[in-house]
């Protein structure tokens, strides 16, 4: 085999391998969104941004809401939030402060299983085994100024809605829509 015959098959080889791996990289950005957009009804989701976690957009969205295909870096927990939320998930992850200066909705259609939390505290140090554990089956949550949470259960045993970091800044209702 002459040389320039070699060395254009290997040209054609690394080529074949890059639009190969390229096409693998969409279809995982692709899932990636699919992922998240799965977190709330189609008719938010559809018009919906996806991000990541780390602010790399994925799909831009015409709608205000964000969707993100995981609630913590890796859990697989997508969710879909309005501005409100995503404010409070940035002084959560800031640990800042935040005051709800009204309604907030988040969907998490997939549920949370294997990714839950402390019911009580966002910075539990090992919330997977803390007393107060919880994954919640599909969900929503809503975000309300927290003098409206008075009468409403921290006990995510009560079958129905519960408050979640209920004596925190981030505290807000857990809305079951379906068994888990």
């Amino acid at each position: 085999m002459s040389y320039r015959i070699f060395i254009s098959l290997v040209a054609v080889l690394l080529v074949t391998a890059f639009v190969a791996d390229s096409a693998s990289a969409g279809d995982a950005t692709k899932d990636r969104i699919a992922h998240a957009r799965s977190a709330a009804p189609a008719s938010i989701s559809a018009n919906a941004t996806v991000m990541e976690g780390d602010g790399t957009i994925l799909a831009e969205g015409t709608n205000g809401w964000i969707c993100m295909p995981d609630t913590m870096p890796d859990d697989g927990a997508p969710m879909c939030n309005d501005a409100m939320w995503t404010k409070m998930l940035k002084a959560v992850g800031s640990k800042g402060d935040f005051e709800p200066t009204g309604i907030g909705i988040s969907f998490m259609l997939q549920g949370d299983f294997g990714a839950g939390l402390s019911n009580s505290d966002p910075y539990h140090p090992d919330p997977k085994n803390a007393d107060d554990y919880v994954e919640t089956g599909p969900h929503l949550m809503i975000i309300v100024p927290h003098e409206l949470l008075e009468g409403i259960t921290d006990d995510p045993s009560s079958g129905g809605p519960y408050v979640m970091w209920k004596d925190t800044p981030y505290a807000h209702i857990m809305v079951p829509v379906a068994d888990k």
